[in-house]
């Protein structure tokens, strides 16, 4: 039995098995380079991390539950260049995460705000954050039904436990029967504790209307808008078929 034979337990007992990917590698790459030992340990470890490092976050990415893979570096800032790129970034940062602040990002249709919400996200589980995505629709329905069977205490966590919360087209349909209390909850559960990203095509003066009670909207948008960063979106929709570069898609994809 060879001592590779005899280290491959040790090092499944030690839960570092993934070294054996790259060992027969490091071990031909130590003996040609003539490597001292410490180097040779610290490249099988580095090796090790960073699988680590890739797993953990993939599984960040699948917990995130993001409707469709965008990143920052895919978003297209020339189609609109009104677009407050600057701050844009400064959100890619992430530092607005771990000063537990809000996010709502306001603008008509096509103009970026789902992307750019998700490709903070993206950042996020780069970053090491826990997120989650979802629609505002599917949050309230998800909700409701926890009402029904009893566990509303437990799926409400899964909405304020992430580091990130991404809520999607908030306001898109009017709020009714006990959604505004659900959404009042998240915020209010949320507030100071975790960073929250709003979408709305409602600008912040139109959001006290979806409460119905001017009580509970006050107290909610105090919460949500107090630490916040507001971004007004605003210019042509990227789907719009009269543009350019809309209409070479829409060609490629009839082409398809």
């Amino acid at each position: 039995m060879s001592v590779t034979d005899e280290l491959v337990p040790m090092l499944k007992k030690l839960r570092l098995s993934g070294i054996l990917q790259t060992l027969d590698l490091r071990t031909r790459q130590a003996v040609e380079e003539q490597m001292a030992y410490p180097e040779f340990l610290y490249r099988l470890a580095s090796d090790e991390v960073e699988r680590r490092d890739a797993g953990q976050l993939g599984q960040r990415l699948r917990r995130a539950c993001f409707a469709q893979e965008r990143t920052m570096e895919a978003f297209d800032f020339t189609f609109n260049p009104s677009l407050p790129k600057a701050r844009i970034i400064d959100l890619a940062t992430c530092q607005f995460i771990a000063r537990q602040e809000n996010v709502l990002l306001v603008g008509p249709s096509g103009v970026g705000k789902s992307h750019i919400a998700q490709s903070v996200g993206h950042r996020a589980c780069r970053a090491g954050y826990s997120v989650l995505y979802t629609g505002a629709h599917e949050m309230f329905v998800s909700l409701r039904a926890a009402r029904g069977d009893g566990s509303y205490d437990r799926r409400l966590q899964r909405y304020t436990a992430p580091d990130l919360l991404i809520v999607d087209d908030l306001g898109l349909r009017p709020l009714k029967d006990d959604e505004p209390l659900d959404l009042y909850e998240v915020i209010r559960q949320r507030y100071e504790q975790a960073a929250t990203i709003f979408t709305s095509n409602r600008a912040p003066e139109e959001l006290p209307v979806l409460f119905g009670d001017p009580l509970l909207a006050s107290a909610a948008l105090d919460r949500l808008l107090h630490h916040s960063h507001v971004l007004i979106l605003e210019g042509e929709s990227y789907r719009n078929p009269q543009h350019p570069r809309s209409k070479t898609k829409v060609a490629k994809e009839t082409a398809k």
